[in-house]
């Protein structure tokens, strides 16, 4: 049975990449350095229908993922003081991991970024040097 990702996360994100695990993609919000793991298991939507081994990638990833998150921030001139890891799945079941990068002048702060304004987008000229510098640091 094979994997795909749910069409809700086309627009609003690009893939970056494939880990061994998940599918990152980067949120197109230029309010937070965001980035969403998919594991690539088919039917998965909750932490426990992953196996234990995938439930350990999974964590790895997401660290690999809270580092670049980070790097993103700096490289973007907002430093990161805080990361938000969550999945929620209420909107969209498929399961998947948020990285949010979050500052205390966010637009958001102190609160989820669920529901806070609206998304402000990337430029279009930012966007492949965005991509292409994740994608080195999600090596």
């Amino acid at each position: 049975m094979s994997w795909t990702p749910d069409p809700a996360f086309e627009p609003g994100s690009w893939v970056i990449k494939d880990l061994p695990l998940c599918q990152v993609r980067f949120q197109d919000d230029a309010r937070f350095p965001w980035l969403i793991l998919l594991p690539r298991v088919p039917h998965a939507v909750e932490l426990t229908d992953l196996t234990a081994a995938d439930r350990g990638r999974l964590m790895e990833e997401v660290i690999v993922a809270s580092m670049a998150v980070r790097r993103l921030g700096e490289y973007l001139e907002r430093p990161v003081v805080k990361l938000n890891v969550a999945t929620l799945g209420n909107v969209t079941p498929q399961l998947h991991v948020h990285v949010i990068g979050r500052r205390r002048d966010d637009e958001a702060w102190p609160d989820p970024v669920w529901g806070a304004g609206s998304p402000e987008y990337y430029l279009p000229e930012q966007v492949p040097d965005l991509i292409a510098a994740l994608d080195g640091w999600l090596a």
